[in-house]
């Protein structure tokens, strides 16, 4: 019996003493994380409203164009007309041409050598159209006509066009061996060809013009 007891014992050691099976048991696999992506996308339209849609802002879009041509500049106001010098002018008789020349035309009747005036403007028209230039003659002579002067040519007159001649004549183109203080200063016109042979002329006038060293 006691044999029996010590075999039983040792057989409940040994059970005791050996390793236990594990049991296994069916696991469920964990379930993977979920991984959460956030895209931020900017919107390209305002968001609509489920009621009724807002209206649009307007949009107002600026457009600069170059130019590419230069503008024309603005015609400039148009000026006063200038008063013509016929208008002031003293006119010399009709009869003094000749047929020859008319619209004869002084600016004034006194000349200076020193003083205001210091010249005169000489016009004339010249009626004949085989006149092409116009020479100025002139000659001083005392007031009293006692010593006058021979003739002197000056020169062409400037054609100003339509058979007109122009002349600005001062007190300093009298030739200086001429000079008299106090003195008339008579003139002559002579029409010309274009071959430069004298046409015609007018006559002499006289008295007309008074020359003076200074102020008169």
């Amino acid at each position: 019996m006691k044999k029996l007891a010590i075999l039983l014992l040792a057989i409940v050691l040994a059970a005791c003493g050996a390793p236990v099976a594990p049991t296994e048991q069916a696991v469920a696999p964990a379930s993977a994380e979920p991984v959460v992506v956030t895209v931020v996308v900017e919107p390209t339209q305002a968001p609509v409203e489920p009621t009724a849609p807002a209206p649009a802002e307007p949009i107002v879009v600026t457009v600069v164009v170059e130019a590419t041509q230069v503008p024309e500049a603005a015609a400039p106001p148009a000026e006063a007309p200038v008063q013509s010098s016929d208008d002031t002018a003293l006119k010399l008789d009709e009869v003094l041409g000749k047929g020859v020349f008319t619209n004869m035309t002084v600016s004034d009747s006194n000349l200076t050598l020193r003083c205001a005036p210091r010249f005169v403007t000489f016009n004339v028209t010249a009626l004949n159209t085989a006149i092409t230039d116009v020479l100025f003659y002139y000659r001083i002579t005392d007031l009293n006509r006692q010593y006058p002067k021979e003739y002197k040519n000056f020169g062409k007159m400037t054609a100003v066009g339509n058979g007109n001649f122009a002349l600005d004549f001062s007190g300093e183109n009298v030739h200086p061996d001429v000079r008299i203080d106090g003195a008339w200063l008579d003139f002559q016109f002579v029409g010309l060809a274009k071959s430069g042979d004298v046409v015609d002329r007018s006559q002499v006038i006289e008295s007309f013009i008074k020359y003076t060293l200074d102020c008169p």
